[in-house]
């Protein structure tokens, strides 16, 4: 067996001996570096460009703005969930008329050296007459441009049940105001684009982002108006990902075209204040809530309202983060009636789109102080508020009577209450309740936390592999599916490994190519151990039975009577008579084939389909301590409880869990997205942008279950990669206001230090 075994990385060779190639490590003969031209201001009419000097500087090669642009050049679509309302709010790669956030790209300077192209960016002058600016989402919406389009892109309504009726007999009503800050995913490595055209065929090919390369290339073809099999994406090592990176941005849409306009190799590389001003921000939502509630506790319906704070555009994700925060905010409670409103506003801040638990991060922040709130008014435990409305596993699979991302929302299986008292358990927590209440009692400031969520993983509608075997033994599959770093080869060897008896060590894993593999959807979702395992499950086990019936062909044996083991195929009770698969694979040439009856090759191209997302879950439990001279927040405990329905390999999952957390903790403690009133960035570098570090990572107790694996794909695997972060901002916020003295002072995250110190000095 090694499936669930902890065996190492099979990608850590090469990263740890500095082998490993990332964007700036990419390199064409006869390159040219871009750097662009950025807007100064939040809103405004462009009225002239100058370039005449930025040009006139040694080593400039063209400076291009909209104007030489294609007529007509398409606006980037939406990858994810868009709608027909949402085409006029597309961003353009360029600039055109009208800016309308900081870090905008306007122009775009191509010299032979990186430092001369920054140099010439400071000699392009653009000219904006300033318009007034809007950063609160929540004001009513105004003109967004002169075509009658307003700032307010679309309304999600979702509803079941009878809410009013529950509300109108309701023995007690809690309702809250809650926000979640504007952060985002700030990788080791910021984005970074090489296009070059192969001389020979004309062919573009683009290396530097993972994710969605099969995507991306399409997407790329049809902008720059090319044949689909013309336009190469080629996925390299990333130094993070997290949903930011590995999108279609304007930038790359940019550096690909001009790498076709000058026929020369262009590069572009992001420097950090780009990348804190221009990349991908996310959360910045606030609710309204409000919930029906028994004086059992018990919840009868939830009545929520939110403003999704998007930017100045909607790219790629289009309205993917507000319907997952809408669809999916009740997680593991039973909730009888729900009604949700969202508004998806625009204001001039810098586009929002996805990050690690993106729309379930601010769900489960809200849901949760909910939770909170009405035991402390109800004065009950707030374990027992939670045990009394998780959904129950005799009631799986529990169908939630919506749909998100084209999927009805059918929770496929789950152990709620069995993972609330292992956690319960796991700190005893009737000890730690009356040890903190003691502590209470002797002036200190301690309290506690939960998180419980319900995530989504698996997201289809397909992916496949193509796996082989050669002469010499040896396993190579491709997959459409990218890496970000999350462990794809190593995963996927396993369970190969798992159906062949070959050594995991010895597979190669091929990703993210889209000249090896026609089709891929890539890695988001925490999808590709759900999708990509199981297309490799299938796939391994066609080249098997295929290996035994044409070994008993060469064996003059019954397929039933063998046993395949360490690659080899044997006759069982008779171990002399056997085969390698290496031997199976070179008896499978034209020749051999057709005498067996068969198809050439020892090898398998399969595709998993699915029209259902599984349904991970967890629960995270926070001990805090509170500095009243400082503000500051220690961690005494700190504890995740996840079931993925059946772990590949446990320290894979441990690792994105713990990765997880420390970017949760950014968004509940330090990361924020400050604008002034006139829309300018107030974070534009690490001094102003706070993130964790290891001394304030806790030590992380991770629970690990596989108490509910899947119906839904044959290795009942669920995702792994998001629920490190998604009950983070809730847990943490929790134990805090615990700590505070109520469950009712901290509505926000991230919660400052000096929010803290406030508050403990008025009382």
């Amino acid at each position: 067996m090694v499936i669930g075994q902890r065996v190492k990385r099979l990608e850590d060779y090469p990263l740890l001996t500095g082998r490993g190639g990332f964007a700036a490590d990419q390199s064409r003969t006869g390159q040219l570096h871009a750097r662009f031209v950025r807007s100064q201001v939040a809103h405004g009419r462009i009225s002239g460009i100058e370039t005449d000097q930025a040009r006139a500087r040694p080593g400039v090669v063209a400076v291009l703005t909209a104007a030489d642009l294609p007529p007509s050049f398409p606006k980037i679509a939406p990858r994810q969930v868009g709608f027909d309302e949402m085409v006029p709010y597309l961003q353009s790669v360029l600039a055109c008329d009208r800016v309308r956030y900081v870090g905008e790209p306007i122009a775009v300077v191509i010299a032979t050296d990186a430092y001369e192209a920054e140099d010439a960016a400071e000699d392009v002058f653009v000219h904006i007459e300033e318009l007034t600016v809007v950063v609160d989402p929540r004001v009513e919406p105004s003109a967004w441009d002169d075509l009658g389009h307003d700032t307010e892109v679309m309304l999600i309504n979702e509803a079941y049940g009878e809410v009013d009726e529950a509300f109108s007999t309701a023995e007690c009503v809690v309702e809250l105001e809650l926000s979640v800050g504007r952060h985002s995913g700030v990788p080791m490595e910021t984005r970074g684009t090489l296009a070059w055209t192969d001389p020979m065929t004309g062919t573009l090919h683009v290396g530097g982002a993972a994710k969605v390369p099969h995507y991306n290339r399409n997407a790329l073809a049809s902008m720059l108006g090319l044949d689909r099999d013309r336009v190469q994406l080629h996925e390299i090592h990333v130094g993070g990902g997290f949903g930011i990176r590995g999108e279609l941005y304007p930038e790359d849409v940019v550096v690909a075209w001009a790498a076709l306009r000058l026929g020369r190799p262009v590069k572009w590389i992001e420097d950090r204040q780009e990348h804190l001003i221009a990349a991908n921000h996310s959360r910045d939502q606030v609710h309204v809530i409000k919930a029906a509630v028994g004086l059992d506790g018990v919840i009868h319906a939830i009545d929520d309202e939110f403003w999704q704070d998007q930017g100045a555009y909607v790219r790629t994700h289009g309205a993917t983060v507000p319907t997952l925060t809408a669809t999916l905010l009740p997680g593991p409670y039973r909730v009888p009636a729900y009604r949700v409103r969202g508004h998806i506003r625009l204001t001039n801040k810098t586009p929002a789109g996805t990050y690690r638990a993106p729309g379930r991060y601010e769900g489960s922040f809200v849901r949760e102080r909910l939770v909170d709130v009405i035991a402390e008014r109800l004065d009950l435990d707030p374990a027992e508020v939670r045990r009394r409305n998780l959904i129950g596993h005799e009631e799986m699979p529990y169908l939630r009577p919506m749909s998100v991302l084209g999927s009805k929302i059918e929770y496929d299986s789950g152990q709620y209450v069995r993972m609330l008292d292992r956690v319960l358990d796991h700190v005893d927590y009737p000890t730690l309740r009356a040890d903190v209440a003691q502590r209470r009692a002797d002036g200190e400031h301690v309290g506690f936390g939960f998180g419980f969520f319900v995530e989504k993983s698996g997201l289809g509608p397909y992916e496949g592999v193509r796996a082989s075997v050669d002469p010499d033994g040896a396993l190579r599959i491709v997959t459409g599916a990218a890496s970000v770093g999350q462990g794809v080869e190593t995963t996927i060897a396993q369970i190969a490994s798992e159906v062949l008896g070959i050594d995991y060590a010895s597979i190669r894993v091929s990703h993210g190519q889209t000249d090896e593999l026609p089709y891929g959807f890539g890695a988001f979702a925490s999808r590709v151990t759900v999708m990509t395992g199981s297309a490799t499950h299938l796939a391994a086990t066609e080249i098997r039975e295929k290996a035994l019936e044409i070994a008993a062909q060469m064996l003059e044996a019954s397929p039933e009577d063998l046993e395949l083991v360490d690659g080899r195929i044997s006759v069982r009770g008779t171990p002399a008579r056997s085969l390698t698969l290496g031997q199976v694979a070179a008896d499978l040439d034209p020749s051999g084939a057709r005498r067996h009856g068969t198809t050439p090759s020892l090898s398998a191209e399969s595709w998993f389909h699915t029209d259902h997302m599984t349904y991970p879950y967890g629960l995270h439990f926070a001990v805090v301590h509170l500095d009243p001279e400082t503000g500051h927040v220690a961690f005494e405990r700190y504890v995740i409880a996840y079931d993925v329905g059946r772990a590949i390999n446990p320290t894979l999952i441990e690792g994105q869990i713990v990765g997880g957390l420390a970017q949760g903790l950014g968004g509940a403690l330090y990361e924020q997205f400050v604008y002034d009133d006139l829309a300018q960035p107030q974070a534009t570098s690490f001094i102003d942008y706070l993130m964790p570090t290891l001394m304030e990572m806790p030590e992380v107790e991770v629970l690990l279950s596989e108490d509910a694996p899947s119906p839904l794909n044959p290795l009942g695997v669920k995702g792994a990669g998001e629920g490190g972060t998604t009950g983070a901002g809730a847990a943490i916020a929790g134990a805090i206001s615990d700590a505070l003295g109520s469950a009712e002072i901290i509505h926000s995250i991230p919660v400052a230090p000096a929010t803290i110190w406030a508050t403990l000095n008025d009382a």
